[in-house]
């Protein structure tokens, strides 16, 4: 087996994360959201065309979301979350594309997953972009730090 840069990069960074952190204290959980999310753009657009149309489209998104976010138990910890967003191809600019954080975010306050999502509870963000394609998700990985 072929391995590349990033996947040595990749196999760095978990081993680090292991030693900074011994197994049996860290906890993480992980979630798949199998739809497409609107980007900045679109938000954008929508929050242009009509006074009510941008707050109808993040309401709309976040009810979608929490279908999925309800699922992952209470967090009494601060978290750090990680994002791998997978796109059916490349046209979407990646800046655009993790924005939906904020969605998925207000959805798991919302939902009573986070207590809130301010930098007390939220200590940092990873986005990843695979260059795999296929159908619209992101998966979240919450790690307690």
């Amino acid at each position: 087996m072929k391995t590349n840069k990033h996947d040595m990069n990749e196999v760095k960074n978990v081993y680090k994360f292991k030693k900074m952190y011994k197994e049996s204290e860290v906890k993480q959980m992980k979630i798949t959201i199998p739809i497409k999310i609107v980007s900045l753009n679109e938000y954008i657009n929508a929050c242009r065309s009509n006074r009510y149309a941008g707050a109808k489209m993040k309401a709309d998104m976040q009810e979608q979301i929490s279908w999925y976010v309800k699922k992952l138990p209470k967090q009494d910890k601060p978290v750090k979350i990680i994002f791998t967003w997978y796109e059916k191809n490349e046209r979407r600019d990646l800046d655009n594309i993790c924005y939906a954080k904020k969605f998925i975010l207000d959805s798991m306050v919302e939902c009573g997953v986070l207590q809130n999502d301010n930098r007390k509870w939220v200590t940092g963000f990873e986005d990843k972009f695979p260059s795999e394609r296929g159908e619209y998700k992101v998966e979240v990985e919450i790690v307690e730090v």
